[in-house]
């Protein structure tokens, strides 16, 4: 696997240890002459590290921040953990909608409110993942190419998944999926006609 998802460092260590199966976005989507689809349901988490992440998260996860914090590799390196598959997505149209989430992701209200109101279009876009554990954590050197605002970069080398397992067994992951479904009244899509990366 090539393609790494780029997202905040303390929403991948959410997503790795099970806390959470919900990816927000509002950038880095587009959509074909088809309507949405899903080029690439499965990519490797590429995390990333910034201070303001942290205020940016409910005070439960910003413990969690500062252990990562402390552990984070150099700068110059790489660090891949996991990988996530796309399950089912969502185009929320009403701020109301995303909020009926709260309790299933470590975001403050108010950023999911302001990446709803970012641009043009008010919406936002919602994907439930289940994620996977590389069998061993994997270190790159951190290139300059994989810099800038792309959601996702292809990486120069293959990463292999041989020996990944779930972060959640199954009962577990469907009934995490079932509330994510619930909540958005099973509005959801499945991949094949979903969600773009660019």
């Amino acid at each position: 696997m090539r393609l790494a998802f780029k997202e905040w460092a303390v929403v991948t260590d959410a997503l790795q240890r099970g806390d959470q199966i919900i990816i927000f976005r509002k950038g880095g989507l587009r959509e074909g002459p088809g309507g949405f689809q899903i080029e690439h349901p499965e990519f490797l988490l590429f995390p990333t590290l910034f201070h303001q992440q942290r205020e940016a998260v409910l005070p439960v996860a910003r413990a969690r921040y500062d252990a990562l914090a402390h552990h984070f590799p150099a700068p110059e390196i790489l660090r891949l953990e996991g990988f996530a598959r796309i399950v089912a997505w969502q185009r929320l149209e009403s701020i109301e909608t995303a909020q009926r989430l709260g309790g299933q992701h470590i975001w403050r209200d108010e950023v999911i409110a302001r990446r709803f109101d970012w641009g043009r279009s008010k919406e936002i876009h919602v994907l439930a993942v289940r994620v996977f554990a590389l069998a061993q954590p994997v270190e790159l050197p951190m290139l300059a190419a994989y810099g800038g605002c792309k959601s996702c970069i292809e990486l120069e080398r293959d990463i292999s998944t041989d020996g990944a397992e779930p972060v959640l067994n199954d009962a577990e992951f469907s009934a995490r999926l079932r509330r994510f479904e619930d909540a958005l009244d099973s509005g959801c899509k499945v991949p094949g006609n979903a969600v773009a990366f660019s």
